[in-house]
């Protein structure tokens, strides 16, 4: 499991490198930001049950950061 979150890092890297060259500079601290995070959970051998919960945890802030900011902010 913890092997998994060294892949999330891997592609957060990707699309934090893309953003930048795309010149969304927010975008890519956002996902350079993430990729640290993914990178040094992969590295503290944690139990499998406490990967998960930080996933799911991961996953409720994201999504529901993602619905606030296309619902209240962007512009129709």
């Amino acid at each position: 499991m913890a092997r998994m979150f060294r892949v999330l890092g891997f592609w957060t890297l990707a699309i934090g490198l893309m953003a930048l060259a795309g010149d969304m500079k927010e975008m890519a601290l956002l996902f350079f930001f993430q990729t640290a995070a993914f990178v040094i959970l992969g590295y503290m051998n944690l139990s499998e049950r406490a990967y998960i919960l930080i996933f799911w945890g991961y996953l409720v802030l994201s999504f529901t950061g993602f619905t606030y900011w296309s619902f209240f902010q962007m512009s129709v």
